[in-house]
């Protein structure tokens, strides 16, 4: 098995502070940028940042689903891990200033791949797939974010 990663990232013209909160807000904010290949969208406990347990199904593409169950953690400033209790999936998403009211978001996603010619293939399309899905969301957060 290999480690396959995607990572995207956006500069947005929103100052960190406020771009991170809108990005922990798992209860209220979160679920208004979540593009349409996210479904079954409930906040299990917590809803803000550090401690929050959330649930969806992430449609990668038109057969492949996965259930995720999302523990967050907030190990640094700025910055958002969300691991998958149902895989090996790991998200972390960092804000960090980037210039007057303006800041950068970073997400990144990596997990261990299947073998084989599958393998392949998933680490071949699958960053891209899901690189265009966290564009959306990340145009949902600037479009939220941005005054």
């Amino acid at each position: 098995m290999a480690q396959v990663e995607a990572t995207t990232e956006r500069v947005i013209a929103a100052d960190a502070e406020t771009v991170f909160d809108a990005l922990a807000d798992y209860s209220g904010t979160r679920p208004e940028l979540l593009p349409e290949h996210f479904s079954e969208y409930e906040v299990r406990e917590g809803g803000d940042g550090e401690g929050t347990l959330v649930h969806w199904k992430l449609q990668a593409t038109s057969k492949r689903v996965r259930d995720c169950l999302l523990e967050v953690s907030e190990p640094t400033d700025g910055e958002l891990v969300e691991k998958d209790r149902n895989s090996s999936m790991v998200t972390t998403w960092r804000v960090t200033p980037a210039g007057e009211g303006k800041s950068r978001v970073q997400v990144t996603s990596v997990w261990n791949g299947a073998g084989g010619i599958g393998g392949f293939f998933e680490r071949t399309f699958a960053p891209k797939g899901l690189g265009r899905i966290y564009d959306a969301l990340l145009a949902n957060l600037a479009a939220r974010t941005e005054k």
